[in-house]
């Protein structure tokens, strides 16, 4: 008997999720020097992680023998006081896709239904599957969540309903007030998951908190992994009514999130200079990037996070001359969207590397 037939029959036909190519994997299929590749695929911080989370990090490995913070109580703590909210109302996970997966335990059984976006985060629809519910995408509009759309698209057998903004792929942005009136005009029945993990990019990102002090059922979800510069640690979070946030801790594994991500975290909340450096530098490098887009011909989708989406013919042939040439970028194809590819927004240096490779890449 093969092993797949002992597997749960939708394991099978899950489908798998495909990370940007890491430096390492690209110098060595390419024959590269990794110091000289760039890596602009993966929406990550190019300035990396602040001093006072690398030196935190440090200090957690002095005791690197004992088991993390089961409960991540700290870093909850330190949460509250960011936020203004009780630290009950908090759940830690190793990155924010692990809360997705705990929304979907909690929530999701065969038939239930699962509104989102398309094109978004690819997550949302891969959870919805595992746990044999049914994804309902709602088309975009000018690249926009359509709040209207998605909120027409809800059944009695919806049980979760997700809107990112900024939204990833594309960079844009719902407004606050039309948040929370969608929010509010929800059916009982229907969890709102608001994924926020570019929110730190936006001069004012939306503040749903008073919808969870209205003891909606809303789940805010955040991550260390972007403007923080802790994506190899995994470390993300989400806030809620004290009874949704305990559902979640119900259903998460102990130790879950480890004492060196932990610590990092904690001690990246207190970095707010860092913070508000890289937003600043992320406005810089989106425009220069839009402008130099726009210069060689190109059309872009505006966006308000740490990457942009330019429009490049085809896309699949462009990203293997890019990378050919050292420059990692994200290809669209997966997200419907063939003749486009997703660019992170780099350092100056990197910026400027990118937009030379592609128009040499084009002029070819």
């Amino acid at each position: 008997m093969k092993i797949e037939a002992l597997a749960n029959p939708s394991v099978l036909s899950q489908p798998v999720y495909e990370p940007g190519k890491p430096i390492e994997d690209v110098a060595r299929e390419l024959g590269l020097d990794p110091a000289t590749i760039i890596k602009l695929a993966s929406n990550e911080n190019p300035f990396g992680p602040s001093p006072l989370a690398k030196a935190a990090a440090v200090r957690a490995l002095d005791q690197g023998e004992l088991y993390p913070d089961g409960g991540c109580v700290a870093l909850r703590a330190k949460l509250a006081n960011a936020f203004g909210l009780d630290a009950s109302r908090f759940v830690i996970g190793n990155g924010s896709n692990e809360l997705i997966e705990l929304l979907g335990h909690v929530f999701l059984r065969p038939g239930d239904e699962v509104v989102m976006g398309n094109p978004s985060f690819a997550v949302y629809k891969l959870v919805t599957l595992l746990f044999g519910a049914k994804p309902v995408e709602v088309p975009l509009v000018d690249h926009t969540h359509d709040l209207k759309a998605l909120a027409a698209a809800v059944t009695p057998r919806t049980k979760l309903i997700f809107v990112p903004s900024p939204n990833n792929p594309m960079g844009t942005a719902n407004g606050e007030a039309e948040l929370l009136a969608f929010a509010r005009g929800l059916p009982e029945h229907v969890v709102f998951a608001f994924d926020e993990a570019y929110a730190e990019y936006l001069e004012n990102p939306p503040d749903l908190r008073p919808l969870i002090r209205e003891g909606r059922k809303v789940v805010c979800l955040r991550t260390f992994s972007k403007i923080h510069g802790l994506a190899s640690l995994r470390v993300g979070f989400g806030y809620a009514s004290a009874e949704l946030a305990g559902l979640l801790n119900r259903v998460r594994q102990p130790f879950n999130v480890n004492a060196v991500g932990q610590a990092a975290a904690i001690a990246a909340l207190d970095d707010r200079g860092f913070v508000a450096k890289c937003a600043s530098e992320n406005r810089a490098g989106l425009r220069r990037l839009e402008a130099g887009f726009k210069a060689l011909g190109l059309e872009i989708v505006p966006s308000v996070a740490n990457f942009v989406l330019v429009k490049v013919g085809d896309g699949a042939r462009v990203f293997v001359e890019l990378q050919k040439r050292g420059v990692i970028v994200r290809p669209m194809r997966p997200y419907g969207m063939p003749e486009w590819l997703r660019v992170t927004v780099g350092t100056p240096a990197q910026n400027e590397r990118l937009l030379a490779t592609l128009a040499a890449v084009l002029g070819g």
